[in-house]
């Protein structure tokens, strides 16, 4: 009868279907597992390669027949076995490569491998490490494609392959790139984590500094491994290394997955195009020593300058962004540093509560065997005589079994004992060998009654593998560095600052504002909103820094090249997206500083009449969020900051109208969390609306609300 036809919905249908082709690539072919770190193509040729003998103390073997054997579980194309072959035998894909390599196996340069009939592999050791008891039923194993072998779904795994090879990977709207590590710290970590469980994030990283890439370079900063160690993603900056010598410019390492030509033809580009400037020369002089490119600098230009440039403009510096994706339990989770190695301890602990029960079951049953036949030693005579007697062996196997009630396949060993058993060195051996055996049957059973054994023998075994293969890190990580080589790259100009009362700020290159001649109309300095006015504009280098105090009593920090530039009809940037402000928070005084000069000061006031003296030296070091300037009482403001050189003359104004004219040097320089002192008396409903520094002789403009202005000299005001 023809099949019953159903109707389905189209979308249904392909939802269903996608989803299924979705899952397929992320768990059978893109990611790896959690375990032991290898996507199944991987794993099947280690385990093809394991079953073919390919140890490390043997002969190569063709990579074409490795592949051969491989398609019995991995039916997708020589193509795509070969080149996973490769991979893990390359020494600068792999920081620990699983497989030894004999042939042409590619290089930096991204070129090809030799055809798999010129190469030929066998097993590293640390390759047969992840095989080490895949024979001690230790994991499961599965059908291949077509049901005719078994194939493991996950191997043994001693190392944490994972963290210390790294995968990358593209599925189905999802992707892993998980960086290489090195052994030692990995082990350190994961030894750390079994005697203490409860460790947080932060104390693993004492151990696992970040990433240790197989090509060395050198990681700048450490805030984007942090947020990839706690939250399973972030990114980290990756710089080659070079130096300069003799007016050249020698680059001796590149980022990790850079490819070396296409770096070098991607340089040659740039000078032609005019974007890398002062270069003659760019020559690649690698060889099996280690990698060397060599660039001929002008006399003209600096060679400092120009490797800023590169760094700047080409993959000599790159970003590397870490996924901490991997398969757990079927299913596709991004993980932070601790759950991947809990997930690689609890793998451990199966495996080796497995391989204990595999030994102890042996073990059992060798037991039973040299009981039996220690039972026919100790009445070797009377065995004799009924094994003679018999007429056949069935009749002397009944005979054993019920004359000293003996088990079948105790019986059997008596009968296939060799005479030489019968000697007394051999009977000695034959009772110690079944006294050892009881001893080891009793500690299987204490390692299987006590988790703690297990996890001790995890930690055993991560120290003697450490002890093994640990080698130093290649990988070099250096903090601090990143805002140097960003401001090196800059061309210092002069540019003018405005910022508005709405909080709005930008910079603009003074060459944009004309001289106007007599009668000018002048020119727009900046678009405004409705009801918003430009509240303070001064002219300034882009390489100062600014200083941002708000009514809150903290000071900011901001670079004036981070301050985007705008035309003149444009009106600028928020400041709260440059600058961390609290809720509440807003800023009260901005002025540049081109330096810290310890001879300098800031005299700050508030709205209650507090003044403060405190040398511009302690505002030298620029921090994130920004830090207290000065301590405020409660329910009171930072009203007014003043860059002052020690015997300037300030003048306090209050908004009842009130005025107080003191010398700086009446105020005694405090640190930089302290208080200050009162600097005027204020009336009950009176506060201070602003403090200006003014010079002997200058005429002083003061304005109302109401706009009422007067002018008065200077020495009016006692």
């Amino acid at each position: 009868m023809p099949e019953e036809i159903r109707q389905q919905v189209i979308e249904e249908e392909m939802k269903a279907n996608y989803i299924d082709y979705a899952m397929s690539v992320i768990t059978a072919r893109a990611i790896p597992d959690i375990r032991d770190g290898l996507k199944p193509v991987h794993r099947r040729i280690l385990y093809s390669m394991h079953q073919m003998g390919l140890m490390n103390n043997k002969p190569f073997t063709k990579s074409a027949r490795i592949v051969g054997d491989c398609f019995k579980y991995h039916p997708h194309g020589d193509a795509a076995i070969y080149d996973s072959l490769v991979r893990m035998a390359q020494d600068f894909s792999l920081r620990y490569p699983l497989i030894s390599g004999h042939g042409n196996f590619g290089s930096a340069d991204f070129s090809e491998p030799a055809q798999m009939r010129y190469t030929e592999a066998k097993l590293s050791k640390i390759g047969e490490e992840l095989l080490v008891d895949l024979d001690k039923d230790v994991v499961g194993f599965v059908p291949n494609f077509d049901g005719s072998l078994k194939e493991p779904e996950v191997l043994p795994s001693r190392l944490p392959n994972l963290l210390i090879n790294g995968s990358s990977g593209i599925a189905v709207g999802m992707a892993t790139n998980i960086p290489p590590h090195n052994m030692g710290e990995v082990i350190n970590g994961a030894v750390a984590l079994v005697e203490n469980p409860n460790m947080a994030i932060d104390q693993i990283m004492q151990h696992i500094k970040g990433p240790d890439f197989p090509t060395a370079a050198t990681i700048v900063g450490t805030t984007g491994i942090k947020e990839a160690y706690q939250t399973g993603r972030g990114k980290v900056i990756v710089k080659g290394k070079a130096y300069v010598e003799n007016g050249k410019i020698m680059i001796t390492e590149i980022p990790y997955m850079v490819n070396k030509a296409m770096l070098i033809e991607d340089m040659a580009r740039l000078v032609r195009e005019g974007v890398l400037e002062g270069i003659s020369d760019i020559r690649d002089e690698s060889d099996r020593q280690g990698m060397s490119i060599v660039i001929e600098v002008k006399k003209s230009m600096d060679p400092e300058v120009v490797l800023n440039q590169l760094y700047k403009h080409t993959a000599l510096r790159s970003t590397f962004g870490i996924i901490l994706l991997a398969i757990h339990d079927k299913k596709p989770v991004v993980m932070n540093l601790k759950e991947m190695l809990q997930h690689f301890i609890l793998h451990r602990k199966t495996v080796i509560t497995r391989r204990t029960q595999f030994e102890l079951r042996k073990a059992e049953e060798k037991a039973h065997l040299l009981l039996g036949l220690k039972i026919a030693l100790e009445h070797v005579d009377e065995v004799v005589k009924l094994i003679k007697a018999a007429d056949n062996v069935a009749i002397a196997r009944d005979g054993l079994m019920k004359n000293y009630q003996l088990t079948e396949l105790q019986a059997n060993a008596i009968l296939d004992m060799k005479l030489q058993r019968l000697t007394s060195l051999e009977t000695a051996k034959l009772k110690t060998e079944y006294e050892e055996t009881l001893q080891f049957i009793e500690r299987c059973k204490e390692i299987l009654g006590s988790e703690q054994k297990i996890f001790s023998i995890i930690k055993d075994e991560l120290i003697d593998l450490k002890e093994k293969y640990n080698d130093e890190r290649r990988t070099e990580i250096v903090q601090g560095e990143e805002e140097e080589q960003k401001e090196e790259l800059i061309h210092e100009e002069d540019v003018v600052v405005t910022l508005t009362h709405a909080g709005y700020i930008k910079q603009i290159p003074i060459g944009m504002y004309r001289e106007q001649k007599r009668g000018g109309m002048g020119i727009k300095g900046a678009g405004v909103r409705e009801e918003d006015v430009v509240e303070t504009l001064f002219a300034t280098s882009n390489k100062s820094y600014l200083l941002l105090f708000t009514n809150q009593g903290r000071v900011h920090w901001l670079k004036v090249y981070n301050i985007p530039a705008g035309g003149r009809y444009t009106k600028g940037k928020a400041l709260v997206n440059l600058i961390h402000l609290k809720e509440g928070e807003k800023v009260s005084t901005v002025f540049p500083v081109e330096t810290f000069s310890p001879s300098q000061y800031l005299c700050m006031v508030t709205k209650k009449g507090i003044i403060k003296r405190v040398a511009l030296s302690a505002f030298e070091n620029p921090r994130k969020g920004g830090i207290v300037a000065i301590n405020l009482q409660e329910g009171d403001e930072l009203v007014s900051v003043q860059v002052t050189k020690g015997q300037d003359v300030l003048i306090i104004a209050t908004k009842e109208g009130s005025a107080a004219k003191f010398k700086e040097e009446d105020i005694r320089p405090m640190g930089r969390a302290s208080g200050g002192v009162r600097g005027i008396k204020l009336d009950m409903n009176d506060n201070v609306i602003g403090m200006e520094k003014v010079s002997i002789g200058e005429t002083i403009l003061t304005v109302t609300q109401n706009g009422y202005g007067k002018r008065s000299k200077e020495d009016e005001y006692r």
